[in-house]
Formats: structure tokens, sequence, C-alpha cells
């Protein structure tokens, strides 16, 4: 069977056509996409999409039936030993490479996250309970994340990856904190530094392991992806090492239902050497020091709308962006966004909320999952 009759009838499992008219067919522009991605797998398959070989109106709707076939996963199966065994070995974890996923990802431009994103710059999954917008959403999420760390005014907090500092500036505004945030991008400290000008708090361009000053709260938000199953035990020991008896810690992370390894196109293009963890990897590193005290799922509902949101806003500010990002890194946001909009809409992914305690709390830890957001 040639490469092309062979993804004709994989792709015809999912529902999928090649050059069909519903907005999930595949489009194929050129014919040495089929040999590409035999070759290749998803790698193959990025980068045909990239290059304007491969083309769909709906990538979410087409990732969306590829999944619920395992369609890329019977392609790249060739791959996928390598690929776990790669994961263990990731080096950009380390503290001598831990700055390069901010210049390579976080840094790609701040011009680009002000367009994508809500007005306080929130690049984390959206709680869409209630909300109608992506505005309300991310900010529900930072009201659900400050009433689960139980912030009273006068309390240190810690953000652990405080991105462009829209956690820290809404603490502090809204619950009276002072806020110590740490990030490895560059960007990300001089703009979140303008942003929160004013208020009682302090971006670093730091590494959380050199972290060793008390607080009585910490926050780690769409950061814990980064720090590469290796480190898990360096991430909490500096948690535990840095939170006061009593504190509160809130963990906030993608992470994977089951043992999984990345997807080899989005490790390459878009954030390298991250790894999703799954409930068992962070059970099983937490030191003594940390007790579990709640744990929340955010069904995979949360960050389908909150990538179609984040899409529809780059989309719709291209016309700005073109210039200086090109068309190939439009088409590859476009694969990005969508296709792990149809990853979480099928529950290949899921985020976690844990909020983890530093000893035992006098009279427990007392939360709901249906917090009422005023």
């Amino acid at each position: 069977m040639s490469a092309e009759g062979f993804f004709r009838e994989l792709l015809a499992e999912a529902d999928i056509a090649i050059d069909g008219e519903r907005p999930w067919d595949l489009q194929v522009r050129d014919a040495r996409a089929y040999e590409r991605i035999l070759k290749d797998g998803s790698i193959g398959f990025g980068e045909a999409f990239m290059e304007g070989w491969l083309d769909c109106a709906r990538v979410d709707q087409m990732a969306e039936r590829a999944y619920r076939a395992d369609l890329a996963g019977r392609i790249d199966r060739k791959t996928a030993l390598f690929e776990a065994f790669k994961a263990r070995l990731n080096p950009f974890g380390a503290r001598g490479r831990s700055f390069e996923i901010g210049a390579h990802h976080y840094d790609a431009g701040n011009d680009l996250f002000e367009i994508m994103l809500d007005r306080r710059m929130i690049y984390s999954c959206g709680y869409w309970l209630r909300a109608e917008d992506i505005e309300q959403a991310q900010r529900d999420k930072l009201e659900l994340v400050c009433r689960k760390l139980q912030l009273e005014p006068g309390m240190r907090l810690l953000d652990i990856g405080c991105g462009w500092g829209g956690l820290a500036a809404y603490a502090a505004e809204r619950f009276g904190v002072s806020v110590v945030g740490v990030t490895v991008s560059r960007e990300q400290l001089e703009l979140g530094r303008e942003r929160c000008r004013g208020l009682p708090v302090e971006l670093r361009y730091q590494d959380y392991r050199d972290l060793d000053e008390p607080f009585e709260r910490i926050v780690s938000v769409g950061m814990f992806e980064h720090v590469g199953r290796a480190h898990y035990p360096a991430f909490f020991a500096a948690c535990a090492r840095c939170l006061v008896p009593q504190g509160l810690l809130l963990l906030h992370t993608v992470g994977y239902p089951q043992e999984d390894v990345i997807n080899p196109w989005y490790d390459k293009y878009v954030m390298p050497g991250v790894e999703f963890p799954t409930v068992a990897n962070i059970a099983d590193v937490l030191p003594a020091a940390l007790r579990l005290e709640h744990f929340h799922t955010l069904e995979g509902a949360h960050y389908d709308r909150t990538l179609m949101a984040w899409f529809e806003r780059f989309d719709g500010g291209w016309d700005r962006l073109a210039g200086r990002y090109g068309e190939t890194f439009r088409r590859m946001w476009k694969l990005y966004l969508q296709g792990c909009a149809g990853a979480f809409r099928t529950e290949q992914m899921r985020v976690w909320q844990l909020v983890l305690s530093a000893g035992p709390l006098p009279g427990g830890y007392r939360f709901g999952h249906q917090v009422a957001l005023d």
C-alpha cells in the first residue's frame, strides 16, 4: 500500500477525510507530506503543517477525532520508547539550563502574549464554572486560587513561575498580601515589573532552587510542567524550606491521567523539555514536611475553552503580529493552540490544583470545590 493509501485508511477510522469539505478534514497541498509523516511521525506532520503542505480549517476538531481513535499513538509508536527514555534524561529542568525554556517560549514576544491573553496576562487554564469570556474565566481562576490559599492581609506570598505578575498583582490588590515572584523569562520580568509598579510586589529573575526565606503562602501556577520529573524532589524541598509552619502551598499543573510521553513536535517547537506528571509522579516524591490537604481536578473542558479563546484573540490580532512573526509561526501557533484544545477536549490531559500544608493545621483544612465567587 502506498503512503497516501495508508493515511487515507488511517484517517478514515477517525472520520477524517483527505481533501474533504468538512472543517475537520485534512487538506493535502503537497503529496510529499505522506512520506514525511510516515518517516518522522508527529514531527513530520507538524513540520508539514507549518510549511503549508497540510492544512485544516479546524485543527481542534481534527485533533479531537484523531485522539479518540488513537491515531497519533499509532503513527508515533515506533518512537514512543525513545521519547520515554529521553524524558528521563531531560536536561531542561537542571539548574544550568532552567532559563532556556524562558528564552525559547516565554520570551517569544510580549506583543504576542498581550494580544492573545486576557488583560491580566494569565497564561494558564481559566476557570469556566460560570464565566462567559476569557476575562471572567481568568479572574475567577485567580479568585479560586487565592481563596484556596486562605490569604489574609499582611501575609507574605511566594509565586514560583510568576509570569507577567498577574496573579501577584491580583493577590496584592484584593487580599492585601505582599508578593515575591520568580521567573526564568527576562521578557516577562521586564513587563511584569511595569505592570506591578506601585504594589507590594517584587519580581525576580531567579531559579526556585535558590530560594531560602520564609513565606506564609506559596503558589505555583503553570510552572511545574517545566520542572522535570528528576527535579520534583528539589522543587518540593525548596517549597518546604521556605514555607513557615502551618503555611500553605497551592500547586496548579497540567497532568496526564496515566503515564504518557510528550508529543515530539510539541517538545521540539513549542516547549522543549516540558513534562506532564501523573498523580503518582507527584505523590511519590512529596516530602514528609508537606501534607496533602486538598485535590481538585479541573476537567479538560476548562482548558479546551481557554485555548480556543486564546486562538480567537491570536487569530483576530494577527494583522498586528504578521510583520514580526511570519506565516510559519502563525501556522505553528494554530497547530499548538487548537491541537492542545483537542487533547483537553478528549481528556488526554487535565489540570490539577493541589493544596499542601507545612504541618498539621488547627481544625484541618476546609474548602469546597464549588466556592462562591463574587
